[in-house]
């Protein structure tokens, strides 16, 4: 049997144990793939005919715990969703049985009732599967024709960075195949306006990015004006050609590989673009508007443009916030690092710098937000086939000063206290350079 096969048989089973609840409350992370998991599984238990309640958080804490213990009772099921797998001990003190589907790196012996997660079979969770698409896979058990859920399971992958190998393949080919996705050659960017689009973009993060005068000297060099979405082939070639040189220059390899290539178009979604799609969500888990981005995976027409409006907006405040961080960006001996207050967005800064700044090293972003310090580590695949492991450091790093952090090999987050910053990043460091020192490493995990 195939790892895939595997990984589908969790799902079947996962399935199964749904179908004997009437009401199931689903709690999910508040990212793009969060949000999109969440989409696809509301809509799945919609049409199975059961209730459900949706809570949509930052992190899987005690509180978030007591919560849902307040709004339960002993025979529901409690769904978590992009959370989960490095947190037994919280899915202990859940109150009424527990499925996890998830796709971080397993710690310990779940007890919930199904886990359904890649690393269990042989599949790296960090890149050939996210969470949307691990809820895909049990929601096609539910029905057959939840395969039109497809393309959620796609902008999740697409939001988490991830790679169409192995689980993601197999969901891509299943969507190409049904018509709900399709593919168009060019820029991965959103729709819309060439000079918006290039001036407020952080993928790519090229050096006219945030100067709308630069990226008219730009676009007048090349002959080019208008919409993205109205220009020929050749003109997208051209463009992208540009794109590519300035790149080139400075930019990790994945990042040019990301930047350039086949856009995938959502034919079932209210928003085509799936790069426009990802950008709302990602905007409406900032700003903790949870309902307006579960609302469009649930294909409410009322509120597009809302979300696009909004979209637009927070892209040149993020790409301004970024541009403004980058001019404070410190080296270690082996990472390099910024200390900020109130980021905008510090997985989007920490992608962006390692991705097209200083992709030889990993990049840590330590945010002070909310009464304590957030923590956004960020690598790259050629880093992680070198021995880097983000979820192993930050989690010794952040249990070492109190705090607690956990992820994925080439992303990974954590929460310290206020004024451990600087002892945080001392051990952090410390122990990439032990990883990335290991002789003997050989592909990605």
């Amino acid at each position: 049997m195939s790892e895939l096969e595997k990984l589908i048989n969790l799902a079947k089973n996962a399935a199964e144990k749904i179908r004997k609840y009437r009401f199931a409350r689903i709690v999910s992370h508040n990212d793009a793939d969060g949000l999109t998991s969440a989409g696809i599984m509301a809509q799945a238990l919609l049409r199975a005919g059961i209730c459900f309640q949706l809570s949509i958080a930052g992190r899987l804490d005690e509180a978030l715990i007591e919560e849902v213990n307040r709004s339960i009772s002993g025979e529901e099921l409690v769904i978590f969703c992009d959370m989960g797998s490095g947190q037994p001990e919280l899915i202990g003190k859940v109150a009424a049985d527990t499925i996890v589907l998830d796709h971080h790196q397993p710690v310990g012996q779940s007890p919930a009732k199904a886990v359904v997660n890649a690393h269990l079979v042989g599949i790296d969770g960090a890149t050939d599967i996210s969470a949307s698409g691990t809820c895909y896979l049990v929601a096609r058990e539910l029905a057959a024709d939840n395969v039109d859920l497809a393309g959620l399971a796609i902008a999740g992958a697409i939001g988490d960075k991830q790679l169409f190998h192995t689980a993601n393949a197999f969901i891509l080919e299943e969507a190409l195949k049904a018509g709900v996705v399709s593919i168009r050659k060019g820029l991965k960017v959103g729709d819309g306006d060439l000079v918006d689009v290039l001036a407020y973009t952080t993928e790519p993060f090229l050096d006219i990015t945030g100067y709308p005068e630069k990226v008219k000297e730009f676009l007048g060099q090349l002959g080019l004006s208008g919409k993205l979405e109205d220009l020929s082939e050749e003109e997208i070639s051209r463009l992208a050609n540009a794109v590519a040189l300035k790149l080139v220059r400075q930019a990790s390899p994945e990042a040019i590989e990301a930047v350039i290539g086949e856009v995938l178009l959502l034919n079932r979604e209210l928003v085509r673009n799936v790069y426009d799609f990802i950008s709302i969500l990602n905007t409406c888990g900032k700003q903790k508007i949870y309902g307006l981005a579960v609302s469009l995976c649930l294909k409410d027409q009322e509120i597009v443009n809302e979300t696009l409006s909004l979209k637009n907006e927070h892209g040149k405040k993020l790409t301004l916030d970024i541009r403004e961080n980058v001019e404070k960006i410190r080296k270690g001996e082996n990472i390099w690092y910024v200390i900020t207050v109130d980021a905008l967005s510090t997985g989007s800064l920490a992608s962006t710098i390692v991705r097209y700044l200083h992709p030889e090293l990993p990049f840590i972003c330590i945010n002070e937000s909310e009464g304590i310090l957030k923590v956004s580590a960020r690598g790259t695949r050629e880093l992680v086939s070198k021995g880097l492991d983000l979820a192993f450091a930050l989690r010794e790093a952040a249990g070492a000063v109190g705090g607690s952090g956990g992820g994925h090999s080439v992303a990974s987050g954590a929460a310290i206290p206020l004024g451990s910053a600087e002892e945080f990043l001392s051990i952090a460091d410390r122990i990439i350079g032990e990883q990335l020192r290991k002789p003997g490493k050989g592909k990605p995990r």
